[in-house]
């Protein structure tokens, strides 16, 4: 447990109080905040694990303003190892210049209550991308990492969200801004299959 001087200190006036007859014990223990623990958990991409059809929407070319996007479909299927601490899935697009396949791996670290997340593709299949690092708060994934496109330093984020029983969003953009502005280039919907 992380040292925390302020949830020491409302500790201790509330066990005094408890002491001197001022406050019932309940009362004390209830005022006392909840200890510092990383946000985060091995189950976040539970929602995940299953078949899935993808419906893509990808931006063309990437960071010169473009707006002319393409629209293709794919499959995906993931499943849990290592008791849900990580997790694969295998995805095939069918693209208009061919069909691609691609792999990514998940996987979670409970010290800091993030995930990294992998991806290779079948284009290049002897270079794994940087991973993106981060986790789930209020139902949404934000994941991001430093890497380069084309030359270009970029600064990656990975979403996850609109998550339901049978359907979720991720999309992928880039900033050269080190995060002050984003252009979106890749969102997926998925639609749970089996």
């Amino acid at each position: 447990m992380r040292h925390d001087p302020e949830r020491r200190k409302v500790m201790h006036l509330s066990l005094l109080a408890t002491a001197a007859g001022l406050l019932p014990l309940g009362d004390a223990l209830a005022a006392v905040p909840e200890a510092a623990a990383p946000a985060g958990n091995a189950h976040d991409f539970d929602f995940f694990v299953g078949s899935w059809s993808v419906k893509h929407r990808r931006l063309k070319q990437r960071l010169v303003g473009s707006h002319e996007w393409q629209e293709f479909d794919g499959t995906c299927r993931c499943w849990s190892l290592l008791g849900g601490l990580a997790n694969v899935n295998e995805r095939i697009a069918y693209r208009p210049d061919g069909t691609s396949h691609g792999l990514g791996l998940r996987a979670f670290d409970a010290k800091s209550g993030t995930w990294a997340d992998w991806n290779l593709s079948s284009k290049e299949p002897h270079k794994i991308d940087v991973p993106i690092i981060g986790r789930f708060e209020n139902g949404v994934g934000t994941f991001l990492s430093d890497d380069t496109h084309e030359g270009t330093p970029v600064k990656v984020r990975g979403m996850f969200s609109k998550i339901a029983p049978a359907s979720a969003q991720w999309e992928q953009a880039f900033s050269t801004d080190g995060g002050g502005t984003w252009e979106t280039n890749w969102v997926m919907n998925y639609t749970r299959t089996a």
